[in-house]
């Protein structure tokens, strides 16, 4: 009864909102545990027929799984936007998702890197190396550039303006935003283009990627979190750090140090100020912490 919808909100999914293979996957997995839940529960009705009790009812049932609340919010919202297609398609005529209550989830504040700490990750990259030439002008990149690691490996030559300090960033569903880049970045990345990346041979397809592995393909997301461990660990730096930890640091870095939190909104790209405003708390925890180094009088 309910594959047409699913087919349906598929086919929104992929055209209208041009999200990732991996989103789409998740989003109909959210829609299977509902469907699953009706079944489950002999509820023979339409999207059109649901009520808010019924989906009351749903998210009792995925807390009686014992999905965990960060589970719960992400299955809420995806049942959500099933809904804002059904009104799209004139499925349904309200959405009885409206007065939902997902979890209350405290955001949890990321590991950031100091400046400090980040020059000396930088550090361990060797240039005398091919991989250690390409490994720096990457890590260079990513902290001048605030990029999401699939921005990072999906990163063209072609997207590069050097000569006015901008690159070209393609990011989720496929919008695109111009980001400034640093001299120090331009630097390494101009090394290791023409130092390193010339000289290897390239398998056809991969021309335009930026950055390449020994055989001369683009590189895993895998292998950028392989790469920054590597480097995190020879630095001696003992926090959990991923490839977004230089996304994170870069947005902080740039607040507390007062930047406007529209420019950073556009530089990182996000769609909501909504998702940059973590920044702002970031921010003030950076300032308790400070108090409670610095200030003798400062209690917790």
């Amino acid at each position: 009864m309910w594959e047409p919808y699913k087919k349906g909100f598929k086919a929104y999914l992929q055209l209208e909102r041009s999200l990732s293979g991996n989103s789409i996957e998740a989003y109909l997995a959210d829609l299977e545990k509902l469907t699953t839940f009706l079944l489950a529960n002999d509820l023979k009705k339409s999207p059109a027929d649901l009520t808010i009790k019924d989906l009351q009812q749903f998210v009792q049932w995925i807390v009686e799984l014992g999905m965990t609340q960060s589970s719960q919010a992400r299955i809420i919202s995806g049942i959500r936007t099933f809904y804002k297609y059904c009104l799209l398609e004139d499925i349904s005529a309200a959405d009885p998702t409206t007065l939902l209550e997902a979890p209350k989830l405290k955001r949890q504040l990321p590991d950031v890197l100091s400046f400090d700490e980040i020059e000396s990750i930088i550090e361990q990259a060797d240039l005398s190396t091919p991989e250690g030439t390409r490994n720096k002008a990457i890590l260079e990149t990513l902290y001048s550039c605030g990029l999401r690691v699939s921005e990072l490996v999906t990163l063209k030559l072609s997207q590069l303006f050097f000569d006015v300090g901008f690159i070209r960033v393609i990011g989720k569903g496929n919008k695109e935003r111009l980001v400034p880049i640093g001299s120090s970045a331009i630097k390494y990345l101009s090394i290791y283009i023409n130092s390193t990346r010339n000289h290897q041979e390239i398998v056809r397809g991969e021309e335009d990627i930026v950055f390449l592995n020994r055989r001369g393909k683009g590189l895993s997301r895998v292998m950028i979190f392989l790469i920054i461990k590597d480097l995190a660990a020879k630095a001696g730096i003992e926090k959990n750090i991923s490839p977004h930890t230089f996304r994170h640091s870069f947005a902080t870095h740039l607040v507390e140090g007062g930047a406007d939190l529209r420019a950073v909104q556009e530089m990182l790209g996000h769609e909501s100020i909504t998702t940059t405003e973590i920044y702002t708390h970031l921010d003030r925890e950076f300032l308790r912490k400070t108090l409670e180094q610095f200030h003798p009088g400062f209690k917790k």
